[in-house]
């Protein structure tokens, strides 16, 4: 996953944070810019490879010029941040590769539309993105949310839940789970599988743990 600059065109300041967490989680450099210092931001020199525009209070004139901005830049591609009430109003370019975002949205999903459009079928492909109920598991990061918001697993803890939400619907012993999940190093007994499941399940919250289920006499399975 090769490094990439975005430009967050907004008249607030009401998506820096979620911009902060996205420089966190992938690896992006963010450039701010409002109405008053978008002019300064096109003039850096600086190639951008995704621009974020948030319509909300931007006049039509700077809307106009980011629109040139991406064509004379080979068409950029644009993710347009839109409040739910205003959602009948969007429209997007027919050029280029483009998607929207409402205002909404958290932290989760404002990385996985930026990480589509910034590396199409690279590293974070849609396959990289496992969604069961209100838990996100991004592969390609080792991050899990739950309504938005991260989950502070151990690797180990990790590497459990996403072993058996990427491998649903069918009963792992805990022998095998220590095989597929610890490796031939780990040399403690199956109790631990046990210890990490309750952990993992205390964590997600019950929604989702609802899906990791007890086979009595075999192991665990993660239903869907």
């Amino acid at each position: 996953m090769h490094h990439k600059n975005i430009l967050l065109v907004s008249a607030t300041t009401r998506l820096h944070d979620r911009m902060r967490e996205l420089s966190h989680a992938v690896d992006v450099s963010i450039a701010l810019a409002n109405e008053e210092t978008f002019p300064q931001a096109i003039s850096s020199g600086h190639e951008f490879d995704l621009v974020i525009l948030d319509g909300e209070g931007m006049s039509q004139d700077t809307l106009n010029a980011v629109d040139s901005l991406v064509a004379e830049n080979g068409f950029i591609p644009m993710l347009f941040v839109q409040d739910p009430d205003k959602l009948a109003t969007l429209h997007m370019p027919m050029q280029g590769k483009n998607d929207f975002i409402l205002s909404t949205a958290g932290a989760a999903e404002l990385e996985v539309r930026c990480t589509l459009l910034l590396w199409p079928g690279e590293e974070s492909a849609p396959a990289d993105i496992v969604t069961v109920d209100n838990m996100t598991i991004n592969l390609a990061t080792y991050q899990v949310y739950i309504d938005e918001k991260p989950v502070d697993l151990t690797l180990m803890e990790y590497s459990l839940l996403s072993f058996l939400a990427t491998h649903p619907s069918r009963a792992y012993s805990r022998e095998t789970l220590l095989h597929r999940v610890w490796g031939f190093e780990y040399c403690g007994g199956t109790r631990t599988v046990d210890v990490h499941i309750r952990r993992v399940r205390s964590k997600v919250g019950p929604q989702v743990a609802s899906h990791i289920v007890t086979i009595r006499g075999v192991g665990y399975l993660f239903r869907i």
